[in-house]
């Protein structure tokens, strides 16, 4: 009688029961919060930077906040870090505002010491002696300077300009138009403040005619060096220009500007 053997069966491995597993600490708002309330706090050491300081604490701090929550409910396990961020956010975000003010404040200073140097640079008219020039007092924009009249500044820069006397240019001028009339005027600058002056930075130009046309300044071996150098306090200082106007022009406006600082002024001059 035949013996019925039953196949082989391999055997499984052994696995055991898995228990339930506590899951991974959530921990990465408490870390950012620390991070960025470190950046923020350092960015408010420097009043320029308010305004990064302001975002990155405000981040911090709302991060900060939402980690503290997850540490309450059992997910995160950084407590103390996730506080630590939240502080300096809080501490990021005065430092912004301390910040904001001291920079704000600085601009203000900045712009009103702008506005004084630009009122301390009006000129007012200085009519010469005998002369039909307006009378002194008043800002230099709204008078009309004749030739031989001066517009005193406050910081005690004076300008006189002459009347203009008929030039011949010379046989290889450059500016001077065949046909046109050429004409000089003297330009004098008296330094009576406390103060050297750079003339280097003076520019003196010209209008002719009621059309205001372009007065194209003259350049020859007499005329077109300009001012140069500075001038002492107690000083002047003299420079003769030379400009060309059409033929029937009656008047030359001409117009000196001191620098950059102050304002220019104009003279009315009849040809």
């Amino acid at each position: 009688m035949s013996q019925y053997t039953q196949p082989h069966q391999p055997q499984q491995p052994y696995t055991p029961a898995q228990s339930p597993g506590t899951r991974p600490a959530r921990n990465g708002l408490g870390i950012a919060a620390l991070v960025l309330g470190i950046v923020g706090t350092v960015s408010g050491l420097v009043p320029f930077f308010f305004w990064l300081a302001g975002i990155l604490g405000l981040i911090a701090l709302i991060l900060g906040l939402a980690g503290r929550g997850r540490a309450k409910r059992g997910e995160a396990t950084n407590k103390g870090v996730t506080t630590f961020g939240a502080v300096l956010g809080l501490v990021a975000l005065i430092l912004s505002v301390v910040g904001a003010v001291l920079t704000f404040k600085a601009v203000d200073d900045v712009v009103t010491d702008i506005n004084e140097a630009v009122a301390d640079s009006s000129a007012s008219a200085k009519p010469a002696a005998g002369g039909g020039g307006a009378a002194g007092g008043t800002e230099g924009k709204d008078d009309v300077l004749r030739g031989g009249d001066s517009a005193a500044y406050d910081d005690g820069l004076e300008i006189t300009v002459d009347a203009p006397a008929p030039y011949t240019a010379g046989e290889f001028a450059i500016g001077h138009t065949k046909g046109n009339s050429a004409y000089t005027v003297s330009v004098v600058i008296e330094n009576k403040g406390k103060e050297k002056f750079d003339a280097a930075l003076v520019t003196v130009d010209a209008r002719a005619g009621e059309d205001g046309v372009n007065a194209e300044q003259i350049y020859d071996d007499k005329t077109g060096e300009g001012f140069t150098g500075t001038v002492l306090p107690g000083k002047k200082i003299t420079a003769k220009y030379a400009f060309d106007a059409p033929a029937d022009a009656k008047n030359l406006t001409v117009e000196v500007a001191p620098g950059f600082e102050w304002d220019a002024s104009q003279w009315e001059l009849k040809l």
